[in-house]
């Protein structure tokens, strides 16, 4: 049985979201960080501090890989560890403002990476874009 017209867009959204992640990427490299590194940043930035079972849930790794991870951080400058007043073996994880630093100017290299992309368009077509990037976000809710 053929893919109907639904699986096919499905199936090409997938493809182009890859590569369009592959693209952006790349402007990480100049971060110095791995990119599970910069994954666990970016999760203290814009979700917040975390406990460890906490970010290794979110990041989709076992504690000891993500301890390993964070170990990296810490010794970075780029995040912090603080244990709980009155547990200390419950621990918080933070980004410090030089990881927020560091996070934010990766995105903006991004975004500039892909503004330049976008800016090749015609109108009609950033147009249309906008209105699929629109629907994309309904998609993801």
């Amino acid at each position: 049985m053929g893919e109907g017209p639904t699986e096919q867009v499905a199936a090409r959204l997938h493809s182009a979201s890859i590569r369009l992640l592959r693209l952006l990427r790349r402007e990480d490299d100049s971060s110095g960080l791995s990119a599970p590194r910069l994954s666990a940043l970016s999760v203290l930035v814009f979700a917040g501090p975390q406990s460890l079972a906490g970010l290794a849930a979110a990041e989709q790794v076992r504690p000891p890989t993500m301890s390993r991870i964070v170990d990296g951080l810490v010794e970075a400058g780029l995040v912090t560890r603080e244990a709980k007043p009155g547990d200390r073996r419950s621990v918080r994880i933070a980004a410090t403002e030089e990881g927020r630093r560091l996070l934010e100017a990766g995105r903006e290299r991004r975004v500039r990476a892909l503004t330049s992309r976008l800016a090749r368009l015609a109108e009609s077509e950033r147009r249309a874009l906008t209105r699929g990037v629109e629907i994309l976000e309904q998609v993801v809710r």
